[in-house]
Parts: structure tokens; sequence; C-alpha cells
């Protein structure tokens, strides 16, 4: 009977080993990462999450993340985006969480992205969570990493400026 005992423990033991194993298979090694659109493909995650215009990135052990922008910026995907200087969370295979500074614009209202996720299996799908709703779009959109317009800052900001540069001689 002790022997059953101690071969129901090993089992267990060895499947605990086998599953971190696992497990941290798909976590990349952040040292061998030089690029932020390197290290979001290697979270399953397309690189086109972010604008081209990041300077420089961090990450740590947990997956907490800072990214930094050249400046704020917008780019136009289904919907209209915002990014801030800096951009940060903690990003785990599939899934960003505890995102800070990233904005989409719905009728005439900022709403903050607080998580983005992915299927697993990936599928064509990417899902972004505002508040408590989840809108899922085509991932195809954000495998292209594309280029930054400048923020305006305010919402009269493209109207302003465009109505300077009419009215000038």
């Amino acid at each position: 009977m002790a022997l059953h005992r101690f071969s129901f423990s090993t089992l267990v033991f060895f499947f605990f080993s086998l599953t971190t194993t696992t497990i941290s298979l798909f976590e990349p090694d952040p040292d061998s990462i030089s690029t932020v659109y390197e290290l979001l493909p290697k979270y399953g995650l397309p690189s086109g999450l972010l604008p081209d215009s990041v300077t420089k990135f961090t990450l740590s052990d947990d997956g907490r993340f800072v990214v930094y922008l050249a400046k704020p910026c917008e780019i136009e995907f289904d919907y209209r985006v915002r990014y801030d200087e800096t951009v940060s969370g903690r990003i785990s295979y599939g899934s960003i969480t505890e995102l800070k500074g990233i904005q989409v614009k719905r009728l005439f209202i900022w709403l903050d992205v607080d998580e983005i996720k992915v299927d697993l299996p990936p599928t064509d799908s990417i899902y972004f969570k505002v508040g408590f709703i989840n809108k899922k779009l085509g991932i195809e959109q954000f495998k292209t990493v594309h280029s930054c317009g400048v923020s305006s800052g305010s919402c009269g900001g493209s109207w302003k400026s465009f109505l300077q540069g009419s009215f000038q001689e």
C-alpha cells in the first residue's frame, strides 16, 4: 500500500513539473527580444498593436511593460485609436491586461482600452475590453505596424487646424 501512495505522489509531482515546464515554454526570454514589434508575436499578439513611433520599451520578469513613444498619436483602424506618450500594462501569452495609455473614440467620446486578448488557439479575431464591453475585431488590421498621426489632444483640434489653414492668405 505504501508503494501505491509513493507512485501516486510521484505521478502528481511529475505532472506538476511537466505543467510548469510547458507553461514556461510560452513565456519568451525578454533578453532575446530587441524591439517591441518582435515581443508582441512571441506572446501570440499581432505586432501592429502599437504605432511605428516606439522609441524604447521595458519588460519585467512578471510581464509588466512600459512602451515609450516619440509623441502621442492617433491611428485609424476600424475605430480611431489614441496612444499616449507612455503605454503600460502586463503582457502574458495571448493577452495584455492592466493596460494604460490607449484610448478608442466612440462617437465624440474617448474611452480607455483596459485589455487586449486573442483566441487561443489563434483565430482571425482580437478582443478589446473597454469598461465592461468586449469588442471583437478582425485581427488582420493589426498585423502591420502603422505610421502614427499627430494627436490633436482635443476633440476640436483637427477642425481648428483645418480652419486656420483655410483662412490663411
